[in-house]
């Protein structure tokens, strides 16, 4: 009998494969555009189309490749876009030795990179739920959300480490290696994958079929406005994060080692939410607890509007970004298992890849329009008007998180019979 707290031996090796891309993610964290700024010379507005522009073109590139990757093997398909994203970021550090380096390489690959993250992320959710019984989604996602707060905590603070040390370039290495080993751990999973089966209703390719992942959340009432309600917060949070750096490095006079450690201890509160998340749901119920963690997260950031100097001040961003936090990863643990029960088998990955596409792409929208808010208004109050618009969003989460998942097909109709895979 397979113990309690064990997932399977391929679930391990998933979950490995996940850990070290993202440690090397966080290591390099900031490092393009540190690049930019450090060895290109590059001024805030290029820094800026860098850190933007990467993102929303990398997700409209990854619009049509949802419908390709459902009905192939996700296995493969993660391998490839782990050697993609390999490949492209060690064109960087080539390029640097060669002194041929230059803005517009670094903004190619910014947007392959994100491209091959949102198709990897497709295929790494279906793969997921062909690896783990529902009852264990909560634990799976509760890991994969344990990794990449763990991953926050440590890598930024050593990434900025390296780079004093070696330069920007060193961790663009190491981000590049780990989506090396990340594919080598996706290729040691394992054991036979079917070819999911393409129904006869979907072999006819036509201009709408790249749509179908947005059309089967908007006509799903568990998923509808659980899309609605994160893309929203996601982009509110993130368009007060430059708005505060602004703040505080500027006219607050915060040092650049207080505001990273603002920042990075908070970061603790995702483990400790990604470990709640089982007992919790266990307690009171999965649907009950995602919709008292998603409204509590959006009671926190209007606290930042009212942040001042000193270790007042400090102290007031670690422990709203704290409370954020610890919510978020609550809510995400749950959202995930959430997710994947209510969405059918051959339709996980264009799901998946269409909720990305659309939290980034509003995210990038909306920052970009709240800098433009900061400038007639003034940083704090862009971060308040966020704050306030963030204590509307629980409204949304009423109904998805009450409905029963969805009933799947007849397995035949949807993959091949598979002997016993973010």
């Amino acid at each position: 009998m397979r113990a309690k707290s064990s997932l399977g031996r391929p679930f391990g090796w998933l979950w490995g494969a996940y850990a070290v891309s993202t440690f090397g993610t966080w290591l390099a964290f900031d490092a393009f555009p540190l690049i930019a700024i450090l060895v290109l010379h590059a001024g805030p507005a290029q820094v800026s189309i860098l850190a933007a522009a990467g993102t929303a073109v990398g997700a409209a590139v990854a619009v049509p490749l949802g419908p390709w990757v459902e009905f192939r093997r996700k296995r493969p398909v993660m391998v490839a876009m782990d050697l993609i994203r390999f490949a492209a970021l060690a064109s960087v550090p080539v390029a640097y030795a060669l002194g041929w380096l230059g803005f517009a390489q670094l903004l190619v690959v910014s947007v392959i990179v994100a491209a091959a993250g949102i198709t990897f992320t497709a295929a790494a959710g279906a793969c997921l739920k062909a690896l783990v019984e529902p009852r264990d989604l909560i634990v799976a996602n509760g890991r994969f959300e344990a990794t990449t707060w763990t991953a926050s905590v440590v890598g930024p603070p050593l990434g900025l480490a390296a780079i004093g040390l070696f330069g920007p370039v060193l961790t663009v290495v190491a981000d590049a290696a780990s989506y090396l080993l990340s594919a080598l751990g996706i290729r040691a999973i394992g054991g036979s994958e079917p070819r999911p089966v393409r129904p006869e209703s979907t072999r006819q390719r036509h201009p709408g079929a790249v749509l179908e992942g947005w059309r089967y959340i908007l006509a799903n009432p568990a998923l509808r406005p659980l899309l609605f309600n994160t893309a929203l917060v996601n982009s509110l949070i993130m368009a007060s994060v430059p708005l505060l750096a602004v703040l505080m490095l500027g006219r607050l006079g915060f040092a650049p080692w207080q505001y990273g450690l603002a920042f990075s201890v908070p970061c603790l509160g995702g483990l400790a939410g990604s470990r709640l998340a089982r007992p919790l749901a266990a307690r009171y119920g999965r649907d009950r607890t995602m919709r008292v963690a998603g409204s509590l997260r959006a009671c926190w950031p209007l606290g930042l509007a009212f942040v001042g100097p000193g270790s007042g001040g400090l102290v007031l961003v670690m422990t709203v970004e704290f409370g954020l936090i610890l919510f978020s990863s609550l809510f995400n643990t749950l959202l995930g298992a959430h997710r994947l029960e209510h969405t059918a088998n051959d339709r996980v990955a264009r799901t998946l890849s269409a909720w990305s596409v659309t939290t980034k792409t509003t995210a990038a929208a909306v920052t970009g329009l709240w800098g433009l808010l900061a400038g007639f208004t003034g940083s704090r109050t862009a971060i308040a008007l966020a704050g306030v618009l963030l204590l509307a969003t629980p409204l949304l989460l009423r109904a998805g998180a009450r409905t029963e998942p969805t009933a799947e097909a007849p397995e035949p109709a949807q993959v091949a019979q598979e002997t016993p895979t973010p």
